[in-house]
Parts: structure tokens; C-alpha cells; sequence
């Protein structure tokens, strides 16, 4: 988004325009940031027999799951949900990615039976798996690696108390299920967490799955997972992609000639490709002194963007109707009966009642993670590229909320 002979654009397109058009709260996406992303960590990693596989949990509108098939991109998928969504966006099977925990054997089958990249991460599953199928189906095992990594313990999934993966310290059991029911292993994964500065990080895990690959002999591929972190404020570092291209690029061509033979190299991104696409907008429609704050209170809150309350996660602010206001201190709280707080006094030019502020980097487990809680309905989306703005979901009406429920007199 970017300040233009005094308005706000984004992707070409006045930011007032979609709000009026579409109304408010709106999330709003620019297909151009997505794009941009995309292309960074492909040349992140030249010549290489690599394939970026969009962890969708992130966002999973069709419309967004179908842009980002486009530019080339395969899909990690954690439910059976999104597997059907993934087929149903144009998804090839063989270019999905199925990675759940915690769920019955019936969803595995289910997969099987999509024809999906199965990922199996506990070993009960991993038996059941091979008492039924044996070596007529290849699956992929995550590993945890047992480091802890991420910018907050909620999103850290890698290390010794997570319920992701199979330990490495199990690696000998794990080879002995796969011995006797005949697996074929086609592929290793791993997940450490979310917001990952360090790329050496990626080199500890990659170091732990290059050893543990010397057990499997029909390995296609190698997927490290994601994590890569994105700014969400102006003081903000990234992971270098780059750097980590060129360093984990290097010692991975190193295994595959120990190895035997190339293999595919996989990422997983799922915040990093659209976190910094989408903004949601909302509408200010009270200030309120109290004796020590002045609150900005909007048309929206936790039911929208859960992250600020469940991670306290930090989203720039601004304010799009007044760019050159006298910039004040504001709390900008939502309509929710909680204390659904976005952001603590922050400073803003000057916001009015009627005016609309962004809330940044909104693109990743913003909608995703939405709810009707206080029976709010939840809002519209649009996907803005090459200069046009196109609805691709409709905000939620009354109707919407009843549409599941059934009225019974007791």
C-alpha cells in the first residue's frame, strides 16, 4: 500500500474506492505481493530441483489457492478439508501435500484414496499405514528434529513437547515399522515453527534429516518445512532468503551426491507468500476519552483478527482517510464483548469517527482463523491485481449464521 498524490493505493486501485465499493471490515489482497514473494524464494535457490509447496491453513480462499497454483506453486495441506479444496481449485493430486496430526486413521484413507502425498507423523499411524496398505501406497514422514525455533512458543512445532512429528530419538523404531510392514518412503519433512530469523536453524534440521535420510534408500525429495519470517513493523528484520539459499542450497547439492542421487528440495510457505499481501480495513465508529486513553473503536475485532489477542502479535496501523493528520495517541479496540485490543497507544494522524484505518500484514491467518463469535458475521474478501479489485467472498448475512442450525421446540 503506498501513499499516492495523497490517497492510498493498493495494487494501482484507491484504497477508499474498494472500501466504498465493498463496504467494511473488508480484507483486501494484493496479488502482486504474493507474486513477489513467489519469485524471491525461487531465485533464492537457481538450478535447483525445487518445488514451493503453499501451506494453505495460512489462507485458503479458492481464489487465492488458484492465483498462487498459477504462478506454479504445489500445496501443503494439514486437513482433509483442504485437500478437497486444493483438488477442487485445479490442485493435481500428486501435487498435494497432506500433513496432519492427531486424526483417525479414516482421514488418512480418505487421503489415499484423493491419491494425495501422504505425510505421517506418529507411530501409530505410521503402523496402521503399513498393516493396510504396505508398499502399494508411498507416504513421507515428518520428523521432529527436537529444536526449538519460532517467534513465540504457540507457533514453535520442532522441539522435545511438541505434538508434531515423529522424534528423532525414534528414528531406530520407526525404521524397524517401516522394515517389517515394507513402507516405501518416498520423502522426509520437518516443521521447526514460525518466524524464523536465523538460517542456520534451517542447517541444524537440515543436518538432523540428511542423517536420518541415509536409512530410507527411495527418497524423491526433502521437505524443510517453512517459517521464514516476514516484517510486521518498520524496526522489523526478515529472514534472509538469500543467505539461506545459498548456504543450505550448497550443502544440500553436497547430500545428494552422498546420497546417490538428486533429490527434490521442498518449502512450505504459507505466511511468508500472503501475510504481507493483506490488509483488513476497518471503520472507525467511536472515540472515547477515558481518563487515561483515547480509544479508536471499530467495526471489527478478535472474531476477525485473533492474532494481536492470541499471539500478541503486532500489526501496523494507519490511517487511510486522514494520511496527513496531527498524528495523536490511540488504543484501537474492537466491537467484541472482550478486550479484543489491536493496538495499544499507537500513533496515528489524527482518527475521526467514519474514518478507515488498515491493519497490516492482515493476509495470513486473518480470515483463516476468523469465527462468528457474538454472532458477527464474518467479512467480505477481495483480490486486487493488475490494477482491478475482484470480490472473490461475499461478506456473511443473517442467513449465513442460521444456515447450519436446526430450530427444534423442547
Amino acid at each position: 500500500m503506498e501513499l499516492v498524490n495523497g490517497q492510498y493505493q493498493l495494487g494501482g486501485v484507491a484504497v477508499l474506492d474498494i472500501c466504498n465499493e465493498f463496504g467494511t471490515p473488508l480484507y483486501v489482497y494484493d496479488g502482486a505481493v504474493i507474486e513477489q514473494q513467489y519469485n524471491k524464494l525461487m531465485n533464492a535457490f537457481p538450478n535447483k530441483n525445487m518445488k514451493i509447496s503453499y501451506a494453505c491453513k495460512a489462507l485458503t480462499n479458492i481464489s487465492i489457492l488458484k492465483f498462487i497454483k498459477n504462478l506454479g506453486a504445489h500445496l501443503d495441506t494439514v486437513s482433509i478439508q483442504e485437500v478437497q479444496l486444493g483438488l477442487k481449485a485445479g490442485f493435481e493430486p500428486q501435487h498435494i501435500m497432506y500433513t496432519p496430526n492427531c486424526v483417525g486413521f479414516d482421514e488418512i484413507q480418505k487421503a489415499v484414496n484423493l491419491g494425495v502425498q501422504v505425510n505421517i507423523d506418529n507411530i501409530s499411524i505410521l503402523e496402521q499405514f503399513g498393516h493396510f496398505y504396505r508398499d502399494t501406497y508411498p507416504i513421507c514422514i515428518r520428523i521432529n528434529p527436537h529444536i526449538m525455533a519460532g517467534g513465540n512458543k504457540k507457533i514453535s512445532t520442532g522441539h522435545i513437547d511438541s505434538k508434531f512429528g515423529i522424534s528423532i530419538y525414534q528414528l531406530r523404531h520407526l525404521e524397524r515399522v517401516v522394515a517389517s510392514n515394507n513402507i516405501k518412503v518416498n520423502g522426509l519433512h520437518m516443521h521447526t515453527g514460525s518466524d524464523i530469523l536465523d538460517a542456520d536453524v534451517f542447517l541444524r534440521g537440515a543436518e538432523i534429516l540428511f542423517e536420518a535420510a541415509k536409512s530410507f534408500k527411495d527418497l524423491e525429495f526433502i521437505d524443510f518445512g517453512s517459517g521464514f519470517k516476514v516484517k510486521y513493523s518498520a524496526d522489523d528484520n526478515t529472514t534472509d532468503i538469500e543467505e539461506l539459499g545459498e548456504k543450505l542450497g550448497a550443502r544440500f547439492d553436497e547430500f545428494c551426491k552422498e546420497y546417490g542421487r538428486d533429490l527434490t528440495i521442498v518449502f512450505e510457505p504459507g505466511k511468508y507468500l500472503v501475510s504481507e499481501s493483506g490488509y483488513l480495513f476497518v471503520s472507525t465508529n467511536v472515540i472515547k476519552q477515558t481518563t487515561s486513553t483515547v480509544f479508536a473503536g471499530v467495526d471489527s475485532g478478535q472474531n476477525h483478527l485473533i492474532r494481536p489477542m492470541m499471539y500478541d502479535a503486532y500489526h501496523h496501523i494507519t490511517n487511510v482517510s486522514n494520511p496527513n493528520g496531527t498524528q495523536r495517541i490511540y488504543t484501537v479496540v474492537g466491537y467484541i464483548c472482550e478486550t479484543d485490543t489491536f493496538g495499544w497507544d499507537r500513533k496515528l494522524n489524527e482518527v475521526r469517527e467514519g474514518d478507515i484505518l488498515a491493519l497490516h500484514n492482515a493476509g495470513a491467518y486473518g480470515y483463516s482463523m476468523a469465527s462468528n463469535y457474538n454472532s458477527r458475521y464474518r467479512p467480505a474478501e477481495v483480490l486486487v491485481y493488475h490494477g482491478k479489485a475482484h470480490l472473490i467472498r461475499r461478506r456473511e448475512t443473517f442467513d449465513d449464521l442460521l444456515s447450519t442450525q436446526m430450530e427444534v421446540d423442547v
